[in-house]
């Protein structure tokens, strides 16, 4: 089955009928994320040899723009999912983008920090410390991050470790990290129901290796892909936060 009629089917058995009651109520859209996820779309965009779907840019706004119409919720998910995708498969474990490929794992993007002053505010406040063996600490509060408390793990950025230079870290933090904490209430900005909130990390204990990327490029260094991705793929509003932080 091709990906437009995989998602014809989803939009009219899953999405079309839920929509409605996602906006009204404000609920995550896990019904919607289910289907699609069973459907495939979900590794759309992750390598035919890893057991995805192979397909790229064009393709995954072609989805998000069909989803966003029925379901602004489901889109904004799928948008910061595709984008953290992109990331994890240019620097990531094979593994989890095989988990991507079977519909096991929903991923999001956690970098705008809560104390950040505004467009190009004061930069970097999440830290990341290293501890005994190899372990690191992250501290941050991000704020409005995209199916909080529903991802499979976030994309998190930080300064870099200590002794690492200037620039910004980007890390892969699984959604069960020791120290993770969503608020039972989500109340960051984006279409109702997408589960847009603040995650916590006070801090999070991650091992060395869940870095993916620290660079002292910046912005325009490590989160190049990302800004790629999310400039290609339609958004409705969804993620303030999230321009402000990728510029």
């Amino acid at each position: 089955m091709s990906y437009r009629s995989a998602l014809a089917s989803v939009l009219s058995s899953a999405i079309a009928s839920s929509a409605e009651q996602t906006s009204l109520s404000a609920r995550f859209p896990r019904a919607s994320v289910a289907a699609l996820s069973e459907a495939g779309l979900l590794g759309l965009t992750v390598r035919a040899d890893l057991g995805g779907g192979g397909l790229g840019l064009d393709e995954a706004a072609e989805v998000v723009t069909r989803v966003s119409r029925l379901c602004p919720a489901t889109g904004a998910v799928l948008r910061s999912h595709y984008a953290a995708v992109a990331f994890i498969e240019e620097y990531g474990s094979p593994w989890v983008c095989r988990e991507v490929a079977a519909g096991h794992h929903l991923s999001t993007l956690a970098l705008a920090d809560a104390d950040e002053g505004g467009p190009g505010g004061a930069g970097i406040r999440a830290t990341a410390i290293r501890r005994a063996g190899d372990v690191v600490a992250l501290h941050a509060c991000k704020r409005d991050v995209v199916a909080a408390g529903e991802a499979d793990s976030y994309i998190w950025s930080s300064a870099p470790v200590a002794g690492g230079g200037a620039g910004q870290a980007l890390w892969l933090v699984p959604a069960d990290a020791p120290g993770l904490h969503v608020p039972a209430r989500p109340s960051g900005a984006g279409p109702r129901g997408s589960g847009a909130a603040a995650v916590y990390a006070d801090p999070v204990l991650v091992p060395a290796d869940a870095m993916l990327a620290q660079g002292d490029g910046g912005l325009d260094g490590v989160l190049s892909t990302v800004r790629a991705w999310l400039a290609a793929l339609p958004a409705a509003d969804t993620e303030p936060a999230m321009a402000e932080a990728i510029g």
